[in-house]
This record gives C-alpha cells, sequence and structure tokens, in this order.
C-alpha cells in the first residue's frame, strides 16, 4: 500500500508509487544530518567566537606580564649580587641577560619563546621555569579536578533537590547548609579534615603527595583532603545559582505549556526545566577552576603540597620575576581555555545558546 499525504506531512517529497515505510528512514537519516550539520556550525561558531577574543587577551594580558620587570624595578643583579653591588656589576649581569636591549625586543623574544613552550630561566636558580611549573602544576591540577568533580557533584545534586522542594523545610535546610559552607575558608576546613580524618582516623595520609603513575589509590588518597577543603566554595555556588534557574524555569511559560500538554514532571524537568536552568551553574565553573589551581597556595601548605600556588608564592617573595611572569602566562591561558570548554558545552546543551541567545 502506497501514499503520497504521509510522506509529505514527514518532510519527505511524495514519490508515487514509494512505500511509506520506505520513505521513513530516509527522513530520519536526512532529518538526523540536519541537527549534526547546526550541532556543529554552533560548535564552530563559538569556537571561532573565543578565538576572536583569546588573541587579542592573550597579547594584551602577556604585554602587561612582561612589563612587570620594568615597573617592579627588580633586577638578577640585585638578587645575585645583594645590595651592595655596584653599577658595573649591575650592568654586566644585565646583560647577560639581555636586560640592556629595547623592551620590545626583550618582549618579542619572550613572547616567541612563551608561544614555543619555553617560558624563560629563573633568576634565583637559574632552572628553566617550563619545568617548574610543570612540576608543581600536576600537583595543583589533580587536586582542583577533583575539588572540581566534587563541588559539581554535590553542587548540582543540592541545588536540584532544593529547586524540587522549593519553599519546603528541605528547601530551607540546604539554603542554610550551602550558606554556612560559603563563608568556611579552605584553610579552616583543612584544618579540621586533617584533624579529624588524618590525625584521629587515620583514614587519609595528614600530608604529602604520590603521583597517579604510583597508583591511583595513593594518589586519590593524598588528594581527596584538600580537593574536599577547595570544594566547599564550588558546591555552594553552584547549588545557588543551579536552585536559582531552576526555579526561575519553572515559571516560565513553556514549563506552563507542558503541563497543559499532560506531559509527566520526570519529562518536564528533564526535557525543559533543567536544560533551560544549567547555564548559570555552568558559567560558574568557568570562574572556578582557574580559581581553584591559583587560590591553594594555603591549602597546599596545610596538606605539604608542592603545587603551582605555593610555587607562584615562593617566587613572588624571592623576587623571582621570569617565575611570576610564567605563572601569570599560565594562569591565563588556564582561565581561557576552561571558559572556552565551558561555552562550547552551553552552546551544545542549552536551547538559549542553540537560538544563538
Amino acid at each position: 500500500m502506497t501514499t503520497t499525504s504521509a510522506t509529505a506531512t514527514a518532510g519527505v517529497p511524495a514519490t508515487a508509487g514509494v512505500p511509506v515505510a520506505a520513505v521513513a528512514p530516509v527522513a530520519r537519516r536526512r532529518g538526523a544530518a540536519v541537527r549534526i550539520r547546526r550541532a556543529s556550525a554552533r560548535v564552530l561558531t563559538t569556537l571561532a567566537r573565543s578565538v576572536a577574543i583569546f588573541v587579542p587577551v592573550f597579547l594584551v594580558a602577556t604585554f602587561v606580564t612582561f612589563a612587570l620587570r620594568s615597573l617592579s624595578g627588580l633586577s638578577p643583579a640585585r638578587i645575585q649580587l645583594g645590595e651592595d653591588a655596584t653599577p658595573e656589576a649591575i650592568a654586566r649581569i644585565e646583560a647577560q641577560w639581555g636586560l640592556n636591549r629595547p623592551f620590545l625586543v626583550q618582549y618579542w623574544d619572550w613572547l616567541t619563546g612563551v608561544l614555543h613552550g619555553q617560558l624563560g630561566t629563573s633568576w634565583v636558580n637559574g632552572a628553566d621555569i617550563s619545568t617548574l611549573i610543570g612540576l608543581g602544576l600536576g600537583v595543583s591540577l589533580s587536586v582542583a579536578v577533583l575539588a572540581l568533580v566534587i563541588g559539581v557533584v554535590a553542587g548540582f545534586a543540592l541545588g536540584t533537590v532544593a529547586a524540587l522542594r522549593r519553599t519546603t523545610w528541605v528547601d530551607r535546610v540546604i539554603t542554610g547548609f550551602v550558606t554556612v559552607i560559603s563563608v568556611m575558608p579552605a584553610f579552616v576546613v583543612g584544618i579540621v579534615l586533617v584533624s579529624v580524618f588524618a590525625v584521629g582516623l587515620h583514614l587519609f595520609p595528614s600530608a604529602g603527595y604520590l603521583p597517579a603513575a604510583q597508583g591511583i589509590g595513593p594518589w586519590l588518597a593524598h588528594i581527596t583532603l584538600p580537593a574536599v577543603a577547595l570544594s566547599f566554595d564550588v558546591v555552594a555556588d553552584v547549588a545557588r545559582q543551579l536552585r536559582t534557574s531552576l526555579v526561575a524555569a519553572y515559571g516560565e511559560n513553556y514549563v506552563t505549556g507542558a503541563v497543559v500538554r499532560g506531559l509527566s514532571p520526570r519529562r518536564i524537568f528533564f526535557g525543559h526545566v533543567l536544560r533551560n536552568g544549567l547555564g548559570p551553574a555552568l558559567a560558574t565553573l568557568g570562574l572556578k577552576f582557574p580559581a581553584l589551581v591559583g587560590a591553594s597556595v594555603v591549602t597546599e601548605w596545610i596538606f605539604g603540597l608542592q603545587g603551582f600556588g605555593r610555587f607562584a608564592n615562593d617566587s613572588a617573595q624571592a623576587g623571582d620575576v621570569p617565575a611570576v611572569q610564567g605563572v601569570l602566562v599560565v594562569s591565563i591561558v588556564l582561565v581561557v581555555t576552561f571558559n572556552l570548554i565551558v561555552n562550547l558545552v552551553l552552546a551544545r546543551v542549552t536551547p538559549a545558546a542553540r537560538r544563538g541567545v
């Protein structure tokens, strides 16, 4: 049996004598291909916009970063020779480091090295800064990623439950809990965690770090407590943002229309409310991850970790300008990269991004 009206209704040109069962799969494949092309176009557009923003921001940020040496008045001669160094000795040391050349020439050479992954040499010990940062960054990234995972899982769970039970005692309890943990400093939480779980219960090591290459279990054991200490702020922000956006989404007209059409609460939540309410919570993560990496210096001191934050603090205290510049460059790359990932996720999962809003 054939029909032309059914195929026309399905969006496929009517073809006399062609069975509907044969035309329907073709229509579905064409529809899937169109959706894939549109999704790819959205991702590419978001990627192009992010890159267009990244390039000038990176150039300006690196220029300001490199200007730190001139603004600080510091010199490797002062570090190596002390405050009593003669002008001749200072000039000789600065010439060895190439600091007697024009500023723009120095900046171009430094920027070229940065683009090749070379962040310069430490004024303090002459070591390669890229290597030093790489050692500390691995530690900090391990802790920050686990803290982000804990914060996202706990924050999304608390925010979702609070929104689904809004105006009830459950909502009030979660809101109060989130408010309390949002004002607790990470170093205070870290001290409590060490006292209870490391010293008291002996469940986790109190300090130190082991890379994942030496075993996933020992690696997780060493980074769990510092990650939990850092995750409280992420949990609070994600939970509050998600609850607010989900409650606002429940008040939109499309939810009312879904209820009128008889859709189940589960389908309304996952198909309409959650997808439209994810945006603010995901955008929060774009700022949280770099902050976790850069603001972990106190936590690293408490747990005896030689991480990125501690290296940055030690370099600043020693007046090691090239090392501080390298830290800032890596921080800029982390911020831009993670925000790019967040933007791509937003472009993929949120309906507003699909409409170009």
